[in-house]
Parts: C-alpha cells; structure tokens; sequence
C-alpha cells in the first residue's frame, strides 16, 4: 500500500504499460493489473482501479460486457466512442467530452467506434472504486468548456462541487480535473490530495520531483502518468507544444472488507 505521508512522484513511461488485444481491431494498454496481466504490487492506486489507453479499429471495438460497483470515466483523444448499455443510455462521445458509467449494482454496454468512422478512436478510460455501492445504475455525457491554462473541472463525488456541471461521481473523496497549459508556461495551481494521478494526454512537462534543491528534475511525455504522495511534483512547465494533463485528486484509498 501507498504510504501518503511520504512525497513521491512516481513516473509510468507510456511504453512500460501492459499490452493486450482482447478483440480483433482492439489494442488496450494497461496501468494496472488487468485481465491476464497481473502483478500484486500494481492493483490500484488511491482509489483508482484503472487507466487503459485504448484504440479501436474502424468497426471495431468491445461486445457487450458487464461491470459492478465501478465508476467508468471516459476521456476521448481521437475520433467517435459509441456507447450503448442495458438501462437505456446511448451516447457519443467525441474530443472536448467526458462520460461517466455507474455500474452501481450492474450493468452490461458495447462500446465500438462509431458507426462510419474511417479513422480509429482512441481514447482513456478510468476506473474508481465507489464508496455507495449496490446502487441504481447512472450515466451521464457532458461536452467541457475548455480554456488553455486553467484547471477545469471534469467529474467529482464530492460535497464542495456540488451544483456545479461536473458529472457526479459515486466517490464523496474524488474529484477528475482537465489541467491545460500553452506552451512554455507553468502549469496552474493544482489541487492538493494525499493521492494525485496525472495522466498527460498531449504535449510534455518538465517537473522536479519534490520542492527545494533535492528535487530532481524530470520530464513526462504524451501517455506518461504520474502517481503522486504528498508534496511531491514541484513545479511543472508545459513544454514547447504545451500540455493537457488528465488529473484525479483523491482523498482516501482503497476501501476493502
């Protein structure tokens, strides 16, 4: 387990990620243990169970497959995600979009490229553990307002962000941001947790790992993640094509029992 109290950014380079293709036309890269790739010392982080970078093939993409107690989290880099599910949900999700997926007590979708595409979709999906669970299944789509050098709000369970247009998570401690910065600029002021995930989705970041001289510099590029324990992750600059960075903000870990 994690200690929070201690600062650390642990660096995951994009290549050193589990490969698997689960279906003709389907490539996933895994964070995490997942499926046939399993290691005991990489089953989650915080609350995150999670982080597959997905790319599915013109008329490709995942039959008709069922979760429980999860909360899915979908963030598209490239082309149309068509999502259909057995409570009624259908949805597009596009670039500048972020769906949400309670499975809460369960439920069975498809998710494929969309119908007609000429170009693959490629997308991240994230998956949190819930504190509610054997709940009624939800599921919401939303198009984000995006602006360059801002921290704009995706997804959140928590008290703080209620009433706002983030889609509601069943995580009252978890909180998704969308972190953007133009080039050479420093990144905004980041939401402090005793567990950060940064997933860069385009452009790099110069960092030093923790504040102060002992801090040594380093640098993510696009697909690389970041998990991050107390202070840790001390000054971030986009690099020269600027940076958009997917950041979960997390407050307890794992529950089990």
């Amino acid at each position: 387990m994690t200690d929070p109290a201690r600062p650390r950014a642990d660096l995951r380079r994009t290549a050193e990620r589990y490969r698997s293709t689960p279906a003709p036309g389907v490539e996933t890269r895994h964070a995490f243990s997942f499926a046939g790739h399993y290691d005991p010392r990489n089953i989650h982080f915080g609350a995150l169970l999670a982080c597959n970078e997905e790319t599915l093939q013109p008329g490709a993409g995942f039959e008709a497959h069922r979760h429980r107690d999860v909360e899915i989290v979908t963030w598209v880099l490239e082309g149309g995600l068509a999502h259909r599910d057995d409570d009624g949900h259908a949805g597009v999700v596009r670039p500048g979009m972020v769906q949400h997926l309670s499975a809460g007590r369960g439920t069975s979708h498809t998710e494929r490229n969309v119908g007609g595409a000429d170009v693959p979709v490629r997308f991240v999906q994230m998956w949190l553990q819930p504190d509610v669970f054997d709940s009624e299944p939800s599921y919401g789509l939303r198009r984000v307002a995006q602006a360059v050098d801002a921290v704009t709000l995706l997804a959140s369970g928590m008290e703080r962000d209620a009433g706002t247009e983030a889609l509601r998570l069943r995580r009252s401690d978890a909180a998704l941001h969308l972190v953007t910065a133009g080039p050479g600029q420093a990144l905004p002021e980041l939401p402090e947790a005793r567990w950060r995930y940064a997933h860069l989705t385009a452009g790099s970041i110069g960092y030093r790992t923790i504040a102060g001289p002992r801090g040594a510099g380093r640098s993510m590029e696009q697909g690389d993640s970041l998990r991050i324990t107390g202070e840790a992750f001390a000054d971030p600059v986009a690099g020269p094509e600027g940076a958009e960075l997917l950041l979960w903000e997390m407050h307890s870990d794992l529950k089990l029992g």
